[in-house]
């Protein structure tokens, strides 16, 4: 059934050509990448590579620099769909694609300049967001006030970073980052941060260990390491203390890809719970022929859409704020989508009994990735209080 939300053709072709693209692409390399022990020879590629040529990797640029200008409905689409083949390979593009537009937006043209056209160009360029911090994570969502342990000294025609970030996606393997560094002291993070473009390879910044996780695994984390790493001052993005703002100001959707990304992982732990149901017989029957399985069948869908709905208006909204945009859009679908996709993965893992715990029949590795969005892009308690906040905060 096609989502009400689809209202041209041009975005069932996009659709169409990323559902391709999972099953020719994603899906049969999905298995044996997560199963690496190696967690940084997790990812691919040839996945980037081949995203490229069909214009995923891009879709968010303007036409101006090759891209589709695809808007955040149909981009969230995009992200599901990339979801139900691999949640690692979803996280890599929904990271590229918001960062994408973030820069379209954010960057001054003579910074679009340098950057814009270089990762349009490059077939392996991808794009990468440096927040986090082993002191400092969801805590910058409420705020807590407390500053950024990663910081800069202002010197001559630029700053001198020092720190570190870590969980960062995509982290060692973008070509471009927005960096979130605190530059005024004793302010708290979230008014005394500075939003920096930073490229790969710029002397004094390296990057750390690629952190081994148990699931979302196709996409890496890493660290980003800052010794005396200068930044001149035509890398600073908005105004100098207010980094923020960026994000705020440019990007209230971010929340919401990441709930679309996760209920891509939901949408696939619900067909491998109906396909087994329809040919697992118990008690003289199939599953699905249990008044309690279909019930519980039927429940996750309801999720599923309830999720997929809340998600699609809150990126609607965010292009169209016009129409009723509230803050709270910005936090509780991922929350939402991430609650379900948990549910739906538990019972999925019921529905299929000693099967389901079996490596070989693939739902543990989506139970493995269910649970990483419990957390990820903030936790869900955390974007509760902050969903509070903006309701009963003058």
């Amino acid at each position: 059934m096609d989502d009400i939300f689809i209202v041209n053709d041009e975005q069932r072709a996009i659709l169409e050509t990323v559902k391709r693209f999972v099953e020719e692409e994603v899906k049969p390399r999905a298995a044996a990448l997560d199963a690496n022990p190696d967690p940084e020879a997790s990812f691919s590629w040839e996945i980037v590579e081949r995203a490229h040529e069909v214009g995923i990797r891009q879709m968010t640029l303007s036409e101006e620099y090759g891209g589709l200008g695809t808007d955040s409905l149909t981009t969230s689409m995009v992200i599901e769909e990339l979801g139900k083949g691999d949640l690692g390979v979803s996280v890599i593009f929904a990271q590229t694609l918001k960062i994408a537009q973030i820069m379209q937006q954010a960057l001054n043209d003579e910074q679009k300049s340098r950057v814009l056209p270089n990762f349009a160009a490059d077939p392996r360029g991808m794009l990468g967001i440096g927040i986090t911090e082993p002191d400092n994570a969801s805590n910058y969502f409420i705020p807590y006030p407390t500053p950024f342990r990663t910081s800069a000294e202002k010197t001559a025609g630029g700053w001198i970073v020092n720190g570190m970030k870590h969980f960062i996606s995509n982290g060692n393997r973008s070509t471009f980052y927005l960096l979130f560094v605190q530059t005024e002291k004793g302010k708290p993070m979230a008014e005394g941060a500075t939003c920096f473009l930073l490229e790969r390879g710029r002397p004094g910044f390296t990057i750390g260990r690629v952190h081994d996780k148990m699931g979302e695994r196709l996409a890496n984390n890493a660290e980003l390491v800052f010794q005396d790493c200068f930044i001149p001052d035509e890398n600073v993005v908005g105004e100098v203390g207010k980094g923020f703002e960026v994000l705020g100001n440019f990007f209230p959707q971010s929340n919401a890809y990441a709930g679309a990304s996760i209920i891509g992982v939901a949408g696939a732990l619900h067909k491998k719970a109906i396909d087994w149901a329809s040919v697992r017989v118990q008690g003289g029957k199939p599953l699905i022929e249990h008044d309690g399985i279909r019930a519980q069948l039927a429940e996750m869908q309801m999720l599923i859409d309830a999720s997929r709905s809340y998600i699609h208006r809150a990126c609607y909204l965010a292009d169209n704020q016009h129409h009723g945009w509230d803050k709270t859009l910005g936090v509780l679908p991922k929350a939402m989508a991430s609650q379900a996709a948990w549910k739906i993965a538990t019972w999925t893992m019921e529905i299929h009994g000693g099967h389901g715990y079996m490596k070989e029949f693939g739902v543990e590795k989506l139970v493995r990735d269910a649970a990483a969005f419990l957390h990820s892009d903030g936790v869900n308690r955390t974007l509760f209080l902050k969903a509070a906040n903006f309701m009963f905060r003058k």
